[in-house]
């Protein structure tokens, strides 16, 4: 259930510019410190699993040794990640530093690498699909396999253990009905005269995870299929002559200055929008349209020259554990382990039951699919849109 680009969106480019040399800058200062090696003779960069450590002790005290831990573009509000990064940091006395959190995931794969050997460098990705698996193909990435590895779907993950699904929802269409009277339910409603000026992604979808996922929706509410986005995108063009979409990128600011009063973005997004909203007199209500579902994951990784690799790989552990699952569910998001969790009693319910309702069971793209959709957008989204 999740993205196959970005982040939130396609950014402002001066702020990812300003970034990108912030961190460049401050990467001259200091070189990545070598590895250590773990209890059981391994170089930890070098680590492929939890035994690598002789166990959670062993990587729990090579973490706390190394101190820190990077990240990068994990916005607080997206997926909980605010407190998931706070209980990582005070569960194990290790210092996060979050860098580019508006960030997209191409900027995620450069700055691994631009910033290579250095100790700015992100030790842990949080990727789009087609990036995860573009990025393991040029060998970017460390190989490692999480102790729960098992309980991950072999179609959620790199055999190799280069990638691995996190965290996902299904594409729905956020709605400010303080401003619309009659909100959209699904994507042929989007096309009344009434939505005129109204309509927005959370991006540019060459670039944004969760505007790519709403072509992908588009086209498959209108004859498209995975292996077809075109529909989508003259969907999308359709909606842009009529005057209904409008090239905005919708952020929670936009939505409060009611310039992007219908906003089609991930489900936990939108949800999580609506707790936020509510506290501001915005009534944000969220459908996931009957017409169109499409759900999709984002994908773990761990940057094959980290920084602090014993860190990045305690980061991976705690993510998948109960707590770190329980704490993305926590932010309305669908995490990988959830239908196993459902059965073993170890997710919440009270988090279970607030989750957007969604009839049926997901089907996602391959990764072939994926590929050939990112190369249909980048060739045809800004003409499609210019005509």
């Amino acid at each position: 259930m999740h993205s196959v680009f970005s982040r939130r969106t396609g950014r402002v480019a001066a702020v990812l510019a300003l970034s990108l040399t912030t961190a460049l800058a401050a990467a001259a200062c200091g070189a990545k410190e070598e590895a250590p090696t773990t209890p059981a003779g391994v170089a930890a960069d070098k680590a492929v699993s939890l035994s690598d450590f002789g166990g959670m002790d062993g990587l729990i005290a090579a973490a706390k040794k190394e101190g820190q831990l990077n990240v990068i573009t994990l916005p607080p509000d997206w997926a909980n990640y605010g407190e998931i990064i706070d209980t990582f940091s005070k569960k194990y006395g290790i210092k996060v530093n979050s860098d580019n959190p508006d960030g997209s995931s191409s900027d995620e794969i450069t700055a691994v690498k631009t910033l290579k050997g250095q100790d700015r460098a992100p030790d842990v990705l949080d990727l789009g699909v087609a990036f995860a698996i573009s990025g393991a193909q040029e060998g970017l990435f460390a190989p490692y396999k999480v102790a729960a590895w098992d309980k991950i779907p072999a179609s959620q993950k790199d055999a190799e253990g280069r990638w691995f699904n996190d965290y996902g929802g299904y594409v729905s269409i956020g709605c400010d009905a303080k401003r619309i009277a009659v909100c959209p339910q699904t994507f042929a409603d989007l096309k009344k005269p009434e939505y005129k000026g109204k309509v927005a992604l959370n991006g540019n979808p060459t670039k944004s995870g969760s505007a790519i996922a709403a072509v992908y929706a588009a086209s498959l509410a209108n004859g498209g299929s995975f292996d077809n986005i075109q529909p989508g995108i003259d969907f999308f063009a359709a909606l842009h002559k009529s005057g209904n979409f409008i090239p905005v990128e919708s952020t929670p600011a936009t939505v409060e200055k009611g310039e992007t009063p219908i906003s089609l973005d991930w489900d936990y997004l939108n949800a999580g929008y609506a707790k936020q909203f509510a506290a501001k007199g915005l009534d944000w209500k969220v459908a996931i349209p009957a017409d169109g579902k499409y759900a999709n994951f984002y994908s773990q990784a761990i940057n094959l020259d980290a920084p602090h690799p014993a860190a990045a790989r305690l980061w991976e552990e705690f993510l998948y554990s109960a707590e770190g699952q329980n704490l993305w569910l926590k932010g309305f998001a669908r995490p990988v382990l959830l239908p196993g969790m459902i059965t073993d009693g170890s997710a919440q319910a009270d988090l279970v039951a607030a989750l957007p309702k969604v009839d049926g069971e997901p089907s996602f793209p391959t990764p072939a699919q994926n590929d050939k959709a990112k190369a249909d957008l980048v060739a045809n989204w800004a003409k499609a849109l210019a005509g």
